[in-house]
């Protein structure tokens, strides 16, 4: 089950609550979640002590990003092992808790390989699920590294495109520290640019229709002291048009074998826009991320999400005497249909470069993305889609 308790309310500084943390409790460990859905209003942890729990987290967004649903999902099977719940049950109900992010299959094959190793080669349970609990510590770290190499890589590249700072970005969702276990991707270099003084103005989609925009990437924004405006999504082609955008960063849920960018849906009209306006659209990603056994961005999963996110208007954490969280205000008339895909896919001829730990990919093609891949420390993975760690 998974329990919640306040922790502190927002305020200014630095984020000082970790997104994701693995503790060992006297009643055994659990998985403690910073609950995004309740962002920016208040700061609370969701403590998860089985993979029931964690995946309702998955599912409601508590915790999200791609990088971090890969960790996430690591120690998700690490806690089923450790608390003795059947693995194999556990590794599939984390994987499918959200289709189109490569990272989470990553994670959860990560955890399960060392597991069913050590099994293999006779280990006892406890040893066995220490052995997973190792592997997740192991992915953690590598995305801790890996988002620092993505914050250099990107700040070089916006050297090469945009000479002489004063950088206005444009970014969509939220790519900073609460997707990873560093500083994020799109975002963390962002934030470099800003340390740097090269960030003029940090332009925030609040991104429709769960706002994690406005919501999460302000919220970080500010923590940080960064200068930046949230926009509605539908203005950014004002933006582009009076020529207040000098490059767009987003993040990727899935990146196919073609260099085609599965990201929250928005970030497709907005590679139109950037390519019309001749603006760089970069994305920025782990080779994690980069799923070879994909062929091109029509074979793509794209996860549909309920259709009362687009038809009611959700505040994250409700305030006032009787008001409960996440309650739902109606926006459209009662058996409105409605259309939300969580994701929408940018081909790779609107990509000006791809981002990753290993290197820059530009322009974007299937040998230079395979070619950065094969020189990255991550390999083809014969256990299904996705990167795996040689």
């Amino acid at each position: 089950m998974g329990d919640q308790y306040e922790v502190s309310e927002v305020g200014a500084g630095t984020l000082t609550i970790p997104s994701l943390r693995w503790e060992e409790l006297p009643e055994g460990p659990v998985v403690v979640l910073l609950d995004q859905t309740r962002l920016p209003v208040e700061e609370v942890e969701l403590v998860c002590t089985d993979v029931p729990a964690l995946v309702e987290a998955i599912c409601s967004l508590a915790v999200r990003g791609a990088p971090l649903l890969g960790i996430a999902g690591a120690y998700g099977v690490a806690l089923a092992a450790a608390r003795g719940f059947d693995v194999e049950e556990a590794v599939e109900a984390l994987a499918q808790a959200r289709p189109t992010a490569v990272n989470l299959g990553y994670g959860v094959r990560r955890a399960a390989n060392a597991y069913r190793v050590a099994v293999a080669d006779g280990a006892g349970a406890p040893e066995a699920a220490a052995a997973a609990l190792v592997e997740a510590r192991a992915v953690h770290a590598e995305d801790i590294a890996a988002s620092a190499r993505m914050a250099e890589h990107g700040m070089a590249l916006l050297g090469e495109l945009l000479p002489g700072g004063g950088h206005r970005i444009l970014t969509h969702c939220n790519t900073g520290a609460l997707v990873s276990g560093g500083e994020g991707t799109a975002l963390a270099v962002a934030l470099a640019a800003h340390r740097a003084g090269e960030l003029r103005r940090l332009w925030v989609d609040e991104t429709r229709p769960l706002l994690q925009g406005a919501r999460l990437t302000a919220y970080e924004a500010a923590r940080a002291g960064m200068a930046y405006t949230v926009l509605s999504d539908g203005a950014a082609g004002s933006l582009f048009a009076g020529g207040e955008v000098d490059a767009v960063l987003i993040g990727a849920d899935r990146i196919a074998a073609d260099g085609s960018v599965a990201n929250k849906v928005g970030s497709y009209p907005l590679a139109v826009l950037a390519q019309y306006h001749h603006v760089p659209f970069v994305v920025v990603a782990p080779t994690s991320t980069v799923d070879l056994e994909t062929e091109e961005g029509a074979d793509i999963e794209v996860e549909q999400r309920p259709g009362q996110e687009v038809t009611e208007f959700s505040l994250p954490a409700a305030q006032g005497a009787g008001a409960v969280p996440g309650a739902g205000v109606p926006v459209a008339p009662l058996g409105a249909q409605a259309y939300n895909p969580a994701f929408d896919v940018t081909p790779p001829e609107l990509v000006t470069a791809i981002v990753t730990e290993a290197g820059v990919v530009s322009p974007v093609t299937r040998d230079r993305l395979a070619e950065v891949c094969s020189t990255s420390r991550w390999s083809k993975s014969r256990s299904g889609n996705g990167m795996m760690a040689e």
